[in-house]
């Protein structure tokens, strides 16, 4: 094995030195950093570490700060307390530091005016920008990757560079899933009406439902909070289904502790379905069935693109497009239909509700 001298303190690290480090090919430390899915997780963790402990600073970084580049990238979400952009939020850091970058971290407070006033902020002091589940039409998120580069996550406009993480199949899992339960009569809670993700699960709920024979009704907007739980519960008990599928694990908690509040067991009376798998998802009563995404990964790919852009002569080509699969995660909180509810047709939708 190579052995493990630490950089000369005359010369900035390469790549070299941080593979003399871990003992691995000079290409995988590049790959590690360029391109990290393409690395084993473990390898490129020995890497990151070694990277930071010899401070070092890749060469179009050095390059890019140099030529009057800041050497920093804006990650924007539009709700910094919401548990789904934790893994998001260490998966951009992780791979901006590893190149050598800062980030700046904004909560847009689900506001389009805030994100628009944030990216035009973000121009002087930012060399690119992360966005996550932008609230700003298409128009503007184009007039806004036209003036910085930019990689969005979880919002598809064409001519902007995104990740998207594919939850929409994830729904099909889901309702799959509760048909074999029993369940004929389902309620999609819909999210915010600015949430083109919203939109996209309920387009394939609606259209995995159709072609497997059952009813699935939408209802809200509901506001992606925990808050808004106890209305999606009302309207839900309101409407007659007897299983939802949830835009959040936020508003699917928050229905199980108002279900609970009145007395509905779950999954025995209603079954529930969030979707993100949050970190306390399978810590509530009774643990949450919900649909699981490598969250943290499309950080790091969104970053990855990122810096494809602002360094195009590195090599590793450009993605404008990159899809992350996601996986339905059975835990309590669905089961077999009520008894009543198998036995009895459905009734007609509830006019206004559907």
């Amino acid at each position: 094995m190579a052995t493990t001298q630490p950089a000369a303190v005359d010369r900035p690290p390469t790549i070299h030195d941080i593979a003399a480090l871990c003992g691995v090919a000079a290409s995988t430390v590049s790959r590690a950093l360029s391109t990290p899915d393409r690395v084993n997780i473990r390898t490129r963790q020995r890497i990151e570490a070694a990277a930071a402990q010899l401070n070092y600073i890749p060469n179009s970084q050095a390059k890019a700060l140099s030529s009057g580049r800041t050497g920093a990238v804006g990650v924007l979400v539009p709700d910094i307390t919401n548990p789904f952009y934790f893994d998001l939020i260490r998966g951009t850091q992780l791979q901006l530091k590893a190149a050598g970058y800062t980030q700046l971290l904004v909560d847009t407070e689900e506001s389009d005016e805030v994100e628009a006033s944030t990216m035009e902020q973000l121009r002087k002091s930012a060399d690119g920008i992360v966005v996550a589940a932008s609230r700003l039409s298409d128009d503007a998120l184009l007039a806004a990757a036209a003036k910085m580069p930019m990689v969005t996550i979880n919002r598809d406009v064409p001519g902007v560079p995104a990740v998207l993480i594919d939850t929409p199949s994830a729904t099909s899992q889901a309702l799959d899933h509760l048909i074999s339960l029993g369940h004929t009569r389902i309620a999609y809670m819909a999210g915010p009406p600015t949430s083109q993700s919203s939109e996209r699960r309920w387009t394939a709920l609606s259209v995995a439902a159709e072609e497997r024979g059952v009813e699935v009704r939408r209802l809200g907007p509901f506001a992606p909070k925990t808050q808004s739980g106890a209305a999606a519960a009302d309207a839900a008990v309101h409407s007659g289904v007897t299983a939802c599928i949830a835009f959040n694990d936020l508003i699917a908690i928050g229905m199980l502790q108002r279900l609970r509040e009145r007395g509905i067991r779950v999954p025995e009376d209603m079954s529930i379905v969030g979707c993100d798998d949050i970190f306390g998802a399978d810590f509530c009563n009774p643990p949450l069935s919900t649909m699981a995404s490598p969250i943290e990964q499309a950080g790091r790919v969104a970053v990855s693109m990122l810096l494809a852009q602002l360094n195009p002569l590195a090599g590793g080509g450009t993605r404008s497009r990159s899809v992350m699969p996601t996986h339905l995660t059975v835990r309590a909180s669905t089961g077999p239909a009520p008894a009543a509810a198998v036995a009895t047709p459905a009734t007609p939708a509830t006019p206004g509700l559907g």
